[in-house]
């Protein structure tokens, strides 16, 4: 049909509907009319040309009894179902009271039409790709009771007329590009319960007096530019359980009227302008959860009343102007996971009374003016702590021998402060340690403890400005993941180990040491130490290499001595095992499985847990290791495939909270978008928990992208259109995940599995689910990905932001476009896969020497494609997070890519 044509029809339609309206109810026929335009414009899948439209998918009509013919439709639900066109015949439907056509690929603007729907209740067109105005016409479905158009590309001021909806319970714009103030009239709503409207630009104050007409229940206006004080009026009703206003430009105080609320969980005010005092009111929010307002103008002291709310399980008051010293009473705080203090003018000695918070994992007390030693048993026994940074202090003393304790430590800051003493040996007990061990600016004396080599996981150690003297043990070649080092201004003395992470360092960071001599720096050993040190070491060296080949010679023909006895053994083993089997004994005692089910009923006589728990026994069932899990394949006893994720709980907080656990996992396997992962179900046994997916046959975009031969050892040949499909998949899964107010904690392309059709998911959705209390919004206390994908500005902040998911997803787009991996030696020393691509030009390349040839030249249509989405991952990857596009603007992007 001719688009002109097609608006002609809708007219018609539309003015016929209207027309016999007091015979609506009674008369569906314009219904028919109506649904047969839906049926050609959006073409859901599963309407067929002909038929009654009342058994379509999705629809629901009802009964022909009320109406004395027809049913009337009723509800319209059809979200993510890919649908593209006009549904502005939606309008012709009076009955219509439910309409869902959320994450669809929906253009143009909001049909006015659907304001003539007087009985429609619940409207979501969320996360589409609308744009325009939101039009003032709604304001005529006057029974409207939930109105969700967030994640779209609307513009423009929120219409005043809306004001006239008076039943609306929940308004949801967020995700948009709309101006203007919040209408004041939101104040007088009194159904209002949910306020929704972040990620826009919006500016002007909150509206005063919003809160008393109507129970206000959530409000979440974070990251826009909104001014002026936070209205006392939230308060006064008691019903406020969320309030989330960070990055925003509001001054004035936090209203003492806080403590009314006594449900309020959840309190987010950080990155605003606000000043005075916390009220000491705050501890009558008994059930407060989490509680930031970090970078602000805050003063005072921390209120002792925090500790009346016993849920608290993160407090972050970083950067703001607060003194005195940290409560003892905060102590009582048994679910208080991470407490953030940096940036004050905070003092008095270690706050020892902190360390009774069992579950304490990230503890942040730097750069305040603390003092005094540090006390001996910093990690107790059961010790759960993951993070600790305490620099740019005056803590003095030495490092206690406690400090091994710390097992499972990920980080820890000591740099900038008055320490002395030897670097304790014990230290190389935390193995945990991984993201860094900085020790800087201190006065630590005496020489490098060997046992430093223990610590195989550490990526950044920094022991720079102190006094250490000797050498440098050659047992820190053990440090095999080490990345960063910085040992300069020191007084060490001798020879460089030849060790990669040394010899690739900058020569700085070995600088500073008047007799250390070699690699990287460009100081010969003979010059410091006579001409006769080369002779003396080679004679030491000749008769160490014979000496160590003696050595290998005897310890080989002892390993192959062994290798073979456990052979003959494990052969023995194996073929009494298949005799016990054909016996019928049980061969494997497996574990006593302590909670187990399966979300899917269909699946539930095809799974077997004690399967599931068996193929994780062998490395062969191994499919990948991710930063966070393990997975495996398992074959049940029916014959179907599945994939068990055994997780890597640094802290056990899974298997010991197994009720949230399950909680998690049952709202996770109920999320139904194409492109995640989604939990089938789980098993927990000892300190082991295992989730359950289905098996992706075409494995993951890692192997895709990098692996010659596919899973059959057929060779693999490069597809543009099919990467750029995946390409889209992920984005799409990603923009709904942040719609949901949850941040991904390990994207990359090991993480995006591929199905038997080439249909990417995007897995580890329930990591952040199950480690992050805050549900993705707050710091994280776990390691924030893959190395190559983390975000730059993750090094200080230490936090996992949307920001930094859409910086990962960059590195994603780059990996598909060059073909590289994110790192990889033919990048030179420090250069990883963005910073590569982003130096291209200052190199003289042009883009089609950085992407992929066997792509790129393929065709002219596919290299258009290629350098519209390299445009797309520079965006991505820059290096300021407030430049990097949201999700749902990438989606529109690769979309406008693919159709160019």
């Amino acid at each position: 049909m001719h688009p002109s044509s097609s608006r002609r029809f809708l007219f018609l339609v539309l003015l016929s509907a209207r027309l016999a309206a007091p015979a609506a109810a009674a008369d569906t026929g314009g219904d028919a009319a109506a649904m047969q335009a839906l049926r050609r414009e959006l073409a859901p899948p599963g309407w067929g040309p002909g038929g009654d439209h009342c058994a379509w998918r999705g629809v629901t009509c009802s009964p022909p009894a009320a109406t004395g013919g027809a049913g009337a439709v009723t509800a319209i639900e059809l979200p993510r179902r890919g649908l593209r066109g006009d549904f502005s015949a939606a309008g012709a439907l009076p009955a219509l009271s439910r309409l869902d056509l959320s994450a669809n690929s929906l253009r143009g603007g909001v049909p006015g039409s659907l304001g003539s729907l007087r009985r429609l209740e619940f409207l979501d067109l969320s996360l589409n790709a609308l744009s325009g105005p939101v039009p003032a016409s709604l304001s005529g479905a006057s029974s409207l009771r939930f109105l969700n158009l967030s994640n779209n590309a609307l513009s423009g001021a929120i219409p005043g007329e809306l004001g006239r909806l008076g039943k609306l319970q929940e308004l949801q714009i967020s995700g948009n590009n709309l101006t203007g103030g919040l209408p004041p009239w939101l104040a007088s709503l009194p159904a209002l319960r949910v306020l929704s409207a972040y990620e826009n630009s919006l500016s002007g104050p909150i509206p005063p007096g919003l809160g008393l007409s109507s129970e206000l229940q959530v409000l979440n206006l974070h990251s826009n530019a909104l001014e002026g004080p936070i209205p006392g009026s939230l308060f006064q009703l008691g019903s406020l359980q969320v309030l989330i206003l960070t990055l925003n430009r509001l001054n004035g105080s936090i209203p003492d009227a806080i403590g009314r609320c006594r449900g309020l969980s959840n309190v987010r005010i950080g990155d605003n302008r606000l000043s005075g005092a916390i009220p000491a009111s705050i501890g009558d929010a008994t059930s407060l959860t989490y509680f930031e307002a970090n970078t602000n103008d805050l003063s005072g002291g921390i209120p002792t009343q925090f500790a009346r709310c016993a849920n608290l399980t993160l407090l972050n008051l970083a950067y703001n102007r607060l003194a005195g010293e940290v409560p003892d009473v905060l102590g009582e705080l048994r679910n208080l996971q991470e407490l953030i203090v940096s940036g004050n003018g905070l003092g008095g000695e270690f706050p020892r009374a902190v360390l009774r918070c069992r579950n304490l994992s990230k503890l942040d007390l730097s750069y305040n003016s603390f003092h005094g030693n540090l006390p001996e048993d910093i990690c107790n026994n059961g010790s759960r702590m993951q993070f600790l940074f305490l620099d740019h202090n005056g803590f003095s003393g030495g490092i206690p021998p406690g400090i091994g304790g710390c097992t499972r430590l990920l980080a820890l800051q000591l740099g900038s402060n008055n320490l002395g003493g030897q670097i304790p040996a014990e230290i190389g007990k935390v193995k945990s340690l991984q993201i860094a061990l900085n020790l800087s600016f201190n006065h630590l004396v005496g020489t490098l403890p060997r046992e430093l080599g223990r610590l195989d996981k550490l990526v950044t150690l920094d022991l720079s400005s102190n006094e250490i003297s000797g050498q440098i043990p050659g047992d820190m070649r053990g440090m095999l993941s080490l990345i960063e080092v910085n040992l300069s201004n020191n007084r060490l003395s001798g020879t460089i180990p030849v060790f990669g992470p040394f010899q690739k360092s900058a020569a700085s960071s070995f600088s500073g040491n008047a007799k250390l001599c070699g690699d990287p720096l460009d100081v010969d050993c003979g010059s410091i130490y006579g001409s006769n040190y080369g002779m003396d070491h080679r004679r030491i060296s000749y008769r160490v290499a014979l000496a160590v080949v003696g050595s290998c010679v005897l310890i080989f023909s002892l390993v192959s001595l062994v290798v073979a006895l456990f052979m003959w053994r494990e052969r023995q083993e194996k073929e009494a095992e298949v005799k016990k089997a054909e016996a019928g004994e049980v061969v494997v005692a497996a574990p006593e499985v302590v909670a187990s089910t399966v979300f899917i009923e269909s699946l539930q006589q095809a799974i077997d847990f004690q399967s599931c728990v068996k193929a994780t026994y062998k490395d062969a069932n191994e499919l990948g290791n991710g930063a966070f899990s393990t997975s495996y394949k398992a074959v049940m006893p029916s014959g179907m495939v599945v994939c068990v994720k055994k997780l890597k709980s640094v802290d056990r907080t899974v298997t010991h909270q197994q009720t949230k656990m399950i909680r998690e996992l049952e709202r996770l396997a109920h999320i139904n978008h194409k492109n995640l992962v989604r939990p089938i179900g789980y098993v927990i046994y000892d300190d082991c928990a295992l989730l359950l997916h289905h098996h992706m046959p075409n494995g993951t975009l890692l192997q895709l992208l990098h692996n010659d031969c596919n899973a059959d050892g057929e060779k693999q040949k490069p597809d543009w259109p099919r990467l750029l499909s995946i390409a889209i998949d992920v984005a799409e899964g990603l923009a709904f995940l942040h719609q949901v107010a949850t941040i991904h904690l390990d994207i990359c392309s090991g993480n995006i599995y591929l199905d038997a059709h080439y249909n990417a998911l995007l897995g580890e959705v329930e990591i952040s689910k199950l480690l992050d209390p805050s549900k993705g919004t707050a710091s994280i206390s776990a390691v924030a990905g893959s190395f190559g994908y983390i975000p730059p500005e993750y090094a200080y902040t230490m936090q996992v932001t949307v920001p930094g998911n859409v910086y990962s997803y960059g590195v994603v787009l780059l990996e598909i476009l060059t073909s590289k991996l994110p790192v990889e030696e033919e990048f030179g020393e420090g250069v990883d896969l963005v910073k590569w691509v982003h130096t291209a030009p200052a190199r003289g390349e042009t883009p089609e020497q950085i992407m992929d040839p066997r792509l790129s030249t393929v065709s002219f249509a596919w290299r258009r494609q290629m350098l519209a989405v390299l445009k797309v991952a520079m965006l991505c990857t820059e290096r300021a997070p407030a430049k990097r596009p949201r999700m749902k603007k990438v989606v529109e992007m690769l979309q406008e890519a693919k159709n160019s």
